[in-house]
């Protein structure tokens, strides 16, 4: 696990390179974006950001705190609202100075994929609008388990 201070460094340093060359290929670390993003695995290709982002685009930006994340824009406006997509809780405030790249593409198994297909935009939109639902469904198989590792009937 990198340090804060390096993960600031990461960020900077991806800042730069999409600066010099115009596009970035980074492999994601954590969980926030499965299962659209798998970490560790999936190659995420990064280009500057454009002008006007929209609902759904999703960006790598910089938290406050210096940690670089990879999280979908839900709401749009002054600043904006982010989420990833395997979690419930929303990102608002992000502005556009922490920003630092705009995901175009992935590649998975070797092949390369747009973000810009139908069926990539049309799974986005169902993921995002079944998000609470997914919420409801996971809460209490969540807490369930915490209770029977509490009691110690698994591990």
């Amino acid at each position: 696990m990198f340090s804060l201070e390096e993960q600031a460094g990461i960020a900077r340093d991806i800042r730069r390179k999409l600066e010099q060359d115009g596009q970035v290929r980074i492999r994601p670390g954590g969980n926030s974006m499965l299962p659209t993003f798998r970490p560790n695995e999936d190659i995420i290709i990064l280009s500057p950001l454009p002008q006007t982002l929209k609902k759904y685009d999703v960006i790598f930006y910089q938290r406050s705190d210096g940690k670089p994340v990879l999280h979908r824009v839900i709401a749009v406006g002054e600043t904006f609202t982010c989420v990833g997509d395997n979690q419930f809780q929303t990102e608002p405030g992000v502005k556009r100075d922490q920003m630092i790249g705009l995901v175009t593409g992935f590649v998975r198994n070797g092949r390369e994929r747009s973000v810009e297909g139908n069926a990539y935009k049309l799974y986005c939109r169902f993921w995002h609008h079944t998000r609470k639902l997914r919420h409801i469904i996971k809460w209490p198989k969540y807490h369930l388990r915490r209770l029977l590792q509490w009691l110690r009937f698994i591990p």
